[in-house]
């Protein structure tokens, strides 16, 4: 790995991209992007599937060495060694991310709770794994956080269970911060995001002050996010603690616009892609200007804002892998990104998902279908895989 200071990542060289792909996964890969470019596949795939696998039909094996190993670590923590170990070779870092979601039971929540808890655990003194992550919706439940956002009162037991929300959080953030693991709270759906974003600052107001713990995220999908990560940074300043920001594009766009139509009220989305590149690369340039007391994560597959991300900091004379800036994509998807800027001795990590395979199938969709709707993302992906193929004369 050439780690010279000054070395910038070139994003087309596929050797470096794929060099932890045997012939064989890469070919895999191949076939699986070809799959995922069908649309029948991301649109009737899901009923089929769960209809499969709810009557018990013996699937999950031909799931689990298909798409599930190209998104996803394993079922379990030690079943994703094998993922870390294989990006750790590259120069990247795990960030462990249990995706069971859309749970109700308190019981489930604090299985949850104990399960992310075991995630900084494992990255305990690990720097394999220099990033955790979770989800308010694995630690409560959605129509609470809903009524809260609405601002709607809680009856007794509703409060009671609340609490229980709030301390699973409390105990989480205070396992990272005694281990010294960041870890990053991820954006959910704007109609709960409030409750997510008091918690998220109650917890960066406790345990950011020395150094960075938590990461709330901001997804720049949302036209007042830029303004709202900015009103944020202004409150770290005057409280004394470091922002912490996951920056995001955004993963709920369709279910967004589909409720704001229904219920009759104004798109909380930007009105166009070039809207949303603007305020997430805005938002990079904030960030970086106030490098010192905000720690950003960029997670993006977006070539552009990555490449501007490495410019502003050499503009700054900011070191490559300064401990307040961090790349981050999803296992399986942009390595020419993920590989090349490693390379070039930029802080990076992976999202590698685990869970039980039929929790963790909704997660799986919506990456496909993510692949499908960003547009060129899977054609993107095809065509590196193919020119790394050719160079490999398979």
């Amino acid at each position: 790995m050439d780690l010279s200071p000054n070395k910038q990542p070139n994003f087309d060289n596929t050797e470096i991209a794929f060099r932890q792909k045997s012939n064989t996964e890469l070919k895999k890969a191949y076939w699986l992007f070809k799959m995922i470019g069908s649309n029948f596949l991301t649109k009737v795939g899901p009923a089929i599937t769960n209809f499969f696998l709810n009557i018990g039909l013996p699937i999950q094996g031909a799931i689990k060495v298909t798409i599930f190993q190209q998104f996803c670590g394993g079922e379990t923590i030690a079943e994703c060694d094998k993922a870390i170990e294989q990006l750790h070779k590259g120069g990247v870092g795990t960030i462990l991310d249990y995706s069971v979601e859309g749970e109700e039971e308190e019981q489930v929540f604090d299985e949850t709770c104990a399960e992310i808890i075991r995630t900084i655990m494992r990255a305990d003194g690990d720097p394999k794994i220099p990033i955790t992550v979770f989800k308010i919706t694995g630690i409560g439940r959605f129509a609470l956080l809903q009524k809260l956002d609405a601002k709607e009162a809680l009856n007794a037991s509703e409060k009671v269970e609340y609490e229980k929300v709030k301390q699973r959080c409390e105990k989480i953030c205070q396992t990272a911060f005694d281990k010294g693991v960041p870890i990053m709270i991820d954006a959910e759906e704007t109609w709960i995001q409030d409750t997510i974003d008091e918690l998220a600052l109650a917890m960066m107001r406790k345990f950011n002050r020395e150094r960075i713990i938590v990461y709330n995220t901001y997804q720049m999908y949302r036209h007042d996010k830029l303004a709202d990560m900015k009103a944020d940074h202004l409150i770290a300043k005057a409280d004394g603690f470091i922002l912490g920001v996951k920056m995001v594009r955004g993963a709920y766009m369709e279910k967004e616009r589909k409720r704001a139509a229904e219920m009759g009220y104004p798109s909380p989305i930007q009105p166009d892609k070039a809207a949303s590149d603007h305020d997430y690369n805005e938002s990079l340039r904030y960030c970086v200007d106030h490098i010192e007391d905000i720690a950003i994560v960029a997670g993006t597959h977006n070539e552009d804002s990555s490449r501007l991300l490495t410019y502003l900091l050499e503009e700054k004379n900011i070191t490559h892998n300064h401990p307040h800036v961090y790349f981050a994509q999803l296992l399986g998807m942009s390595d020419n990104l993920s590989f090349n800027l490693a390379d070039s001795n930029y802080n990076v990590a992976k999202y590698v998902p685990y869970g039980p395979i039929k929790a963790v199938m909704p997660y799986l969709f919506r990456r496909a279908q993510e692949n499908t709707s960003v547009a060129g993302q899977t054609g993107r992906e095809l065509g590196l895989i193919e020119r790394e193929l050719k160079r490999r004369k398979l």
